[in-house]
């Protein structure tokens, strides 16, 4: 197997525009809220905090999660292809993967220190 075919997510040529333009806005919108998170927690000294070191870590994995896999289904609205190499989606499908997992990690470890901070104070 050399690539696989994608399903089309429409079959007339305004509605993959239009999906585009919905993935590109979508797009747009995460890099836009990540990177402002990022340069926040980055250049105010007041935020190097545990807690924002942890919301840094977040944004920047939400960030490769997002640009994992959008950027190659705006390509497949925009030039009407269906075709993704087999190399392609084995990436993909790993990127995806650890991404997502290393996400709920962070979101685990997050989770328990608010825990810890509300029910174990100053211990």
């Amino acid at each position: 197997i050399s690539e696989f075919l994608l399903l089309a997510l429409a079959d007339t040529r305004q509605l993959q525009l239009l999906h585009f333009w919905l993935l590109l806005g979508i797009y747009l919108a995460a890099l836009l809220g990540n990177g402002l998170i990022s340069t926040a927690v980055a250049c105010d000294h007041r935020l190097h905090t545990p807690m924002y070191f942890f919301l840094l870590n977040l944004a920047l994995l939400d960030l490769g999660c997002i640009s994992t896999t959008l950027p190659k289904a705006m390509a497949n609205a925009l030039w009407h292809t269906r075709a993704i190499s087999y190399a392609g989606c084995a990436a993909q499908v790993f990127f995806f993967s650890f991404l997502f997992s290393a996400e709920y990690c962070i979101l685990t470890i997050m989770s328990y220190d608010r825990y810890v901070a509300i029910c174990k104070p100053l211990h």
